[in-house]
C-alpha cells in the first residue's frame, strides 16, 4: 500500500512517501480500514521536529529542533521510527478481527484517536494515540481496536468527516472540563485554527459568549464560525481589551497558544473562573504568578487524554447535524510535505485534510 513513514525527527524531508509498505495485520478486536481522508493536525508537526521533549523550549516550527535531548510522544511515551502518523481517520471498513463485528465491514466510520488502556483503573495511563505510538492514517490502510472505531451516519464528505476527530474532540474535552455553561463567557486563543473553530461552535452550542482572539485579516471568516467578539491577538493591551469587550472579567479563558501573551489573558480570568489548555504553539514555556493562581480561585486544566463519551458525543453532533465544519485546505496525501509547510504558515482558517486514493 501506499503510506507516509516519519523517518526521523526533521524538517519535511524526513516524510518519505513509499508504495511498497505492507498492508497492516489486525488483532482478534481489531478493525482494518481502507482510508479515504485523513487530517492534517498540529501534533504531526510537533512529534515530527520534536517539539514534544522538555529540551524544546521554543513555539511550534515546520523545521526540526537541533537540541532535541530525547524523542517523546504527546503521550509522554518514546517515540520510535519509521512510524506512519495520522490521527484523524474517516474510511470504510473492510475487514474485522475475530472478536469484532462483521457487520461493519462495508460501514463509513470515524476513528477515536485516542487508545485508552482498556484495563481496570487509571485509563489515562499508558494512553497512546493514533500515528504516535501506533501506526495511523496517513497510509491507505489503517488497523485500529474495534472500541475506537465509530460507525457514522451523515452526509457530510469524506474530506469535511475528516476534519472533526483530533481538533474536535479536544475542544469539547476542553469546554467540558471547564464547564463551560449558558450566559458564560469564554476567550479562545488561536481562534482561526481546528480546535479553536471548534470551541467556537462548541461553546455556542452551549449558549456561551465567545471572544476570538486571532489576526485581523481573519476576523470575518471567524466570526463567520459565531464569534460573538474579536480581538487582534497582536493588540498590547490584551487584558484590559478583552475586560472591556467581555464589561469584566471572563468565566473562562481556552488557550491553545501560551507564549508571550499568556500573562495578560490568564489576568483577564475572573474570581473563580478557570484556565484550560491544549496546546502552546506560540511557546510552551509562560510566566505564571502564583498569587494571582491562588488569590482568584482559578482553576487550571490541562487537556490531552479525554473520557470516550467526549468522542460519542461529537458523532451525535455530526449526526444531528449541531456542527459545521471549516475546511481550510485539502491535498492529496503524496502532497503531505506540502500540505505541512501551508499548515505552518497559519494563513488558513480551519482544518486541513488529505485525500486518500
Amino acid at each position: 500500500m501506499m503510506a507516509v513513514q516519519l523517518t526521523g525527527n526533521g524538517g519535511p524531508e524526513k516524510l518519505a512517501v513509499l508504495h511498497d509498505i505492507p498492508v497492516p495485520d489486525i488483532g482478534e478486536d481489531e478493525v482494518l480500514i481502507r482510508v479515504k481522508a485523513c487530517g492534517v493536525n498540529n501534533t504531526d508537526i510537533n512529534t515530527r521536529v520534536g517539539w514534544y521533549s522538555k529540551s524544546v523550549t521554543a513555539a511550534t516550527s515546520s523545521k526540526g529542533f537541533g537540541e532535541i535531548e530525547d524523542e517523546q510522544t504527546w503521550g509522554g511515551n518514546k517515540f520510535s521510527f519509521p512510524r506512519i502518523q495520522g490521527a484523524d481517520v474517516c474510511g470504510i471498513v473492510v475487514d474485522v478481527g475475530n472478536n469484532a463485528d462483521a457487520s461493519l465491514i462495508g460501514r463509513r466510520v470515524l476513528v477515536d484517536p485516542c487508545v485508552r488502556n482498556p484495563k481496570p483503573g487509571n485509563w489515562r495511563d499508558n494512553a497512546r494515540y493514533l500515528g504516535s505510538e501506533i501506526n495511523g492514517a496517513f497510509a491507505q490502510y489503517c488497523a485500529v481496536p474495534l472500541r475506537n472505531t465509530y460507525p457514522i451516519n451523515s452526509e457530510m464528505t469524506d474530506i469535511e468527516l475528516a476534519s472533526f476527530p483530533c481538533s474536535w474532540a479536544t475542544a469539547e474535552h476542553m469546554l467540558t472540563r471547564s464547564r463551560l455553561r449558558k450566559g458564560q463567557t469564554l476567550v479562545v486563543t488561536g481562534a482561526s485554527g481546528g480546535v479553536g473553530t471548534a470551541l467556537i461552535q462548541l461553546a455556542k452550542l452551549r449558549e456561551a459568549n465567545v471572544i476570538a482572539v486571532t489576526s485581523l485579516e481573519k476576523f470575518d471568516s471567524v466570526k463567520d464560525c459565531g464569534a460573538d467578539l474579536l480581538l487582534d491577538r497582536n493588540e498590547k493591551e490584551l487584558k484590559s481589551n478583552i475586560i472591556e469587550l467581555a464589561q469584566g472579567p471572563v468565566d473562562v479563558l481556552a488557550d491553545v497558544a501560551g507564549g508571550n501573551n499568556f500573562v495578560q489573558l490568564f489576568e483577564s480570568i475572573a474570581k473563580g473562573g478557570c484556565y484550560v489548555t491544549s496546546g502552546a504553539i506560540a511557546g510552551p514555556i509562560v510566566d505564571l504568578d502564583l498569587r494571582t493562581l491562588y488569590l482568584n480561585d482559578i482553576e487550571m486544566h490541562g487537556c490531552t487524554v479525554y473520557d470516550p463519551a467526549v468522542f460519542k458525543l461529537l458523532v451525535e453532533y455530526i449526526e444531528n447535524e449541531r456542527v459545521k465544519p471549516i475546511i481550510g485546505g485539502v491535498f492529496r496525501l503524496e502532497e503531505i510535505r506540502h500540505a505541512q509547510e501551508e499548515f505552518s504558515k497559519k494563513q488558513h482558517v480551519g482544518a486541513m485534510v488529505l485525500t486518500v486514493d
